[in-house]
C-alpha cells in the first residue's frame, strides 16, 4: 500500500479530508525535450551556465521522493528504472508512475522544433509489460518490479479526424493496458492549435470531450483519475461535481509566479479537485523541496497562499539562496484562470 492507496481509498469512499488531496511531482520532462528539459544547474547566487545533467536530475527526484510529502512521482521510463536501480522506492510509500505515451504536443521542449504548430498526433515510446515487470513475457503471478501506473495524456482540438486519430490510439492503449493490469491517469490539455472556440468555451469543450470519451468505458478500463488545465472555477466545479466516481486532478502548466503555484492548489481544491500533479513549477523552483512542503500546507490549509509565498522567501533567505523575484513581484497573480477566480471571490 502506498501513500496514493490509501488517499484514493478515502477519497472514493466519501471521507475525503483535506490531508487527503493528492501531491505529484512530474518529472517527466526528458518526454518532450532533450537537454533543456532537466531545468538549469541553478547557483545560490540565482546565475547558471548549464543545464542539469541526467544523474543531477535522478538526484533530484531521489531528493523529493526522500522527502516523503509527494504522493506520486511520475518519470520516464527509462529514469524509473534508474531510480528503481538506486533502491530510490524500495521502501517508500511514494508511488512510481511513469508517462505511458508521449503525443507531439508534449515535444514541445525540443530546440528547433516546429512540432506543436500542428494539431497532436499520438504516439507512445513505452512498453507496459517492460515497464511492470521487466520482459515482454512475465510468467503468471510475476510481481510488479517496475510499476502498474501511468500517465496517459490527450489533446482534443476540434478536428475530425485528429481526434478520431487520438481516441483510436487510447482505445488501443487500454486495450494493451487491460491485457497487462496496467492502471492508468488521464491527462486531457486544452487544444495546442487554433480551435476555433473562444477562451472563455475552451473549459466545456474540454469538459464534454472527457465525458464522452470515458462513456463508452467499462469501470475495469477507466483512468484512476483526471488531470486537467484549470479553466477556471466553474468549470472544474461543473466536471468535478458530475459524477463523484471521477476523481478530478490539475495540472501545473507554466512555471509561474510562487503565488500562481500556491494558488493553483488553494483554488483547484477549493473547487473539487483532489489532485494537484505540478512539473515546472516545482523543478524550476529556487528551492524544490520548500516549495513542495509548503504546497503541501497549503492544501491543507494552514496557510494561505499569500502566506506561503512569504515563507518561501524566508525560506530562501535562510539559505542564502537569491529568489528569481522580489516578494513584491513573486506575489502577483499571474495566470489568468486564477485571475478570474480571485477576482470572482472579491465579488
Amino acid at each position: 500500500m502506498t501513500r496514493l492507496d490509501t488517499k484514493l481509498a478515502n477519497i472514493r469512499a466519501g471521507k475525503y479530508r483535506k490531508s487527503d488531496f493528492i501531491i505529484a511531482d512530474a518529472k517527466d520532462a526528458d518526454m518532450g525535450s532533450g537537454v533543456n528539459g532537466l531545468g538549469p544547474k541553478r547557483n545560490k547566487d540565482g546565475t547558471w551556465e548549464r543545464y542539469r545533467t541526467r544523474t543531477e536530475f535522478l538526484d533530484n527526484i531521489q531528493a523529493v521522493v526522500e522527502q516523503d510529502i509527494v504522493d506520486i512521482m511520475l518519470v520516464s521510463a527509462a529514469n524509473l528504472e534508474a531510480l528503481h536501480e538506486r533502491g530510490v522506492f524500495r521502501d517508500s510509500v511514494v508511488k512510481p508512475a511513469i508517462r505511458a505515451n508521449d503525443a507531439t504536443d508534449c515535444w514541445g521542449g525540443v530546440r528547433h522544433q516546429a512540432y506543436v504548430k500542428h494539431p497532436s498526433r499520438p504516439f507512445r515510446t513505452a512498453n507496459l509489460s517492460r515497464v511492470m515487470y521487466g520482459t515482454d513475457t512475465p510468467m503468471a503471478g510475476a510481481p510488479v518490479t517496475g510499476t502498474d501506473l501511468g500517465l496517459y495524456s490527450l489533446t482534443f482540438v476540434n478536428d475530425l479526424d485528429a481526434d478520431m486519430r487520438s481516441l483510436e490510439a487510447f482505445s488501443q492503449f487500454r486495450e494493451e493496458a487491460a491485457k497487462v493490469g496496467f492502471k492508468y491517469f488521464y491527462e486531457v490539455f486544452n487544444p495546442n492549435v487554433e480551435s476555433g472556440i473562444e477562451r472563455d468555451k475552451i473549459g466545456e469543450f474540454v469538459n464534454d470531450c472527457i465525458l464522452r470519451s470515458l462513456a463508452g468505458v467499462m469501470k475495469a478500463d477507466r483512468p484512476q483519475f483526471l488531470k486537467i488545465p484549470f479553466n477556471g472555477p466553474k468549470a472544474l466545479e461543473e466536471l468535478a461535481g458530475y459524477d463523484s466516481s471521477i476523481i478530478v486532478g490539475v495540472l501545473g502548466g507554466s512555471a509561474g509566479t510562487t503565488r500562481d503555484t500556491f494558488e493553483l492548489v488553494h483554488q483547484s481544491e477549493k473547487h473539487g479537485a483532489r489532485l494537484a500533479l505540478f512539473g515546472r513549477k516545482i523543478n524550476l523552483a529556487e528551492d524544490p523541496l520548500a516549495m513542495v512542503s509548503l504546497m503541501r500546507q497549503v492544501a491543507d490549509g494552514t496557510v494561505g497562499p499569500e502566506e506561503a509565498v512569504r515563507a518561501y522567501h524566508g525560506e530562501l533567505q535562510k539559505q542564502s539562496i537569491k529568489p528569481a523575484r522580489s516578494f513584491e513581484d513573486d506575489n502577483i497573480i499571474t495566470e489568468a484562470p486564477l485571475q478570474h477566480a480571485t477576482k470572482l471571490k472579491a465579488a
